[in-house]
């Protein structure tokens, strides 16, 4: 197996990492503060300082642990992809079942009300603590066992978590440089796109982490049977 492979195991985790519909209400809202364009590129390097401190240090642990074994995943990577799986479709679950009904209002958190005060240093910081949630840290996990289980050496699997690390942020990227594109005229579209968000957050949630989470698991059992 070589990096091409490694990134194509990464790909499908990248995808519902760059899906997150809260990370991009973030960003959104950030763009509309006095600092708007200096606050949305610093949250996007927190984000990416963020990604790339979880892969480093499960790149570090698969590594000497031996995640593949004579070219095939090994076996606790598989199992470990179970209990990654199960966790992703009991987020599905949890999210799905507190999904807003037709008339409910939808509750963002309280802090985004006080956007206008954020300053750089928190902008990035925010950028670290919302790339970093539940469902992006299983996902970035799951991203470098499967890279490591490919027996790439230590370079290619940098080079393959670093994509998967550049595709996961397009999500809250975009936003960013609809405004650097755009300026003003930008303010209608990222808030259409901020209020969609905000009322199919919990779907939007639900189905990726049941699709990924049913994907881990298919390919555990091909893992643990092959």
């Amino acid at each position: 197996m070589g990096v091409g492979a490694a990134i194509g195991g990464a790909l499908p985790l990248a995808l519902g990492v760059a899906i997150s519909p809260i990370p991009i209400i973030a960003v959104v809202l950030l763009l509309t503060t006095r600092r708007a364009g200096v606050n949305g590129t610093v949250f996007i390097a927190g984000w990416l300082a963020g990604l790339a401190a979880v892969g480093a240090i499960a790149l570090s642990i698969a590594d000497p642990a031996d995640a593949s074994s004579s070219g095939a995943p090994a076996t606790w990577v598989s199992w470990l992809k179970v209990v990654l799986g199960a966790a992703l479709i009991l987020v599905a679950a949890l999210q799905f079942r507190g999904r807003p009904r037709k008339d409910d209002r939808v509750e963002l958190p309280k802090w985004m009300a006080r956007v206008d005060e954020i300053k750089p240093p928190l902008a990035a910081g925010l950028g670290v603590l919302t790339g970093l949630n539940p469902k992006n840290l299983l996902l970035a996990v799951a991203a470098a066992a499967a890279i490591a289980q490919t027996g790439i050496s230590v370079g290619e699997q940098a080079i393959a978590y670093a994509v998967f690390a550049l595709v996961g942020t397009l999500g809250v990227g975009t936003p960013v440089g609809i405004y650097l594109a755009m300026g003003p005229r930008s303010e209608k579209p990222l808030s259409e796109l901020k209020d969609w968000m905000a009322r199919n957050n919990a779907v939007i949630m639900a189905v990726i982490c049941l699709i990924i989470g049913v994907k881990l698991i298919g390919d555990a059992i091909t893992g643990l049977t092959g």
